[in-house]
């Protein structure tokens, strides 16, 4: 495993924002085919892009933005008009080692700092060992346990850790399954966790362009402590290594339990994303 100091350049965060909008295109194409409606979209913009998939939806946003120029005042005309007409606000997610322009762009246009998230990494050149602690068993969730996955993951999220800063996002349990379905129809992979053949919790993991994206993990918090994380860390990461990726990419609240437990596997900070939201009313 590397524990070197991980620079991050430009580069390496172009490569790692243009993973997530693609997943969030795919994300919102599988919503759109589950619903056989026209309610959702995947506007490309600068580099990124817009997606919207349903009511209260963690794809609602704006992804990847300021690494292919700024995008022009018609695109951001045609986003915010898509998301006023369903009625939502525009998030815009934008890295802080994007073009400095976009961030000024989106401020200009009535857009507010809400709050921060950090993207971690670690590089994958190494067969990756898996660590299980006694009595916890981690593997691909089956079709039939989804349901139990999701108990253990909403009641993870729903029970967060009280330490660094809050969350700005919570979602309905609903959009929390169909968000999870959806992931699953764009190719990411769940696994759960049993601690004494019960369900403990559960995390996800998306492979694309030699990326590993960890794309969230929780523990039901009558077994935390328990390496419940640990387990579900290593065995996500072992099968990524296996996969042929070269870095693994994880996205936490600053200063969150969920930092501290990545960084002491190794992950390092590489760069932080703004959260700009403009709150638009229906046309």
């Amino acid at each position: 495993m590397n524990r070197s100091p991980f620079f991050c350049a430009v580069d390496l965060a172009e490569r790692i924002e243009r993973a997530e909008a693609r997943l969030m295109s795919a994300a919102a194409e599988a919503a759109r085919l589950r619903r056989g409606d026209d309610i959702g979209f995947a506007l490309p913009v600068a580099g990124g892009v817009a997606t919207f998939a349903e009511d209260d939806s963690p794809f609602n946003k704006i992804a990847g933005l300021g690494f292919d120029g700024v995008p022009d005042a018609a695109a951001l005309d045609d986003i915010e008009r898509g998301f006023a007409d369903r009625g939502a606000a525009v998030q815009a997610e934008v890295a802080h080692l994007a073009d400095p322009a976009v961030g000024a762009l989106l401020t200009d246009r009535g857009y507010r700092l809400t709050s921060f998230e950090n993207v971690l990494g670690l590089a994958l050149d190494d067969a990756y060992e898996r660590v299980t602690p006694p009595g916890i068993d981690v593997r691909v969730c089956r079709d039939d346990e989804f349901d139990a996955w999701l108990d253990a993951v909403a009641d993870g999220f729903a029970h967060p850790d009280e330490q660094g800063v809050p969350s700005h996002e919570e979602f309905p349990r609903q959009a929390l399954a169909n968000a999870e379905r959806d992931f699953a129809a764009a190719g990411v992979v769940h696994y759960i966790a049993l601690r004494d053949g019960t369900v403990a919790g559960g995390g996800s993991l998306r492979v694309t362009d030699g990326v590993a994206q960890l794309t969230g993990a929780a523990t039901a918090p009558a077994h935390r402590r328990r390496g419940v994380q640990t387990a579900l860390l290593s065995t996500r990461l072992a099968d990524a290594a296996a996969a042929g990726c070269d870095i693994a990419v994880v996205t936490t609240q600053p200063a969150s339990k969920s930092q501290q437990n990545v960084q002491r596997r190794g992950f390092h900070l590489l760069y932080t994303r703004a959260i700009l939201v403009k709150q638009v009313g229906p046309s």
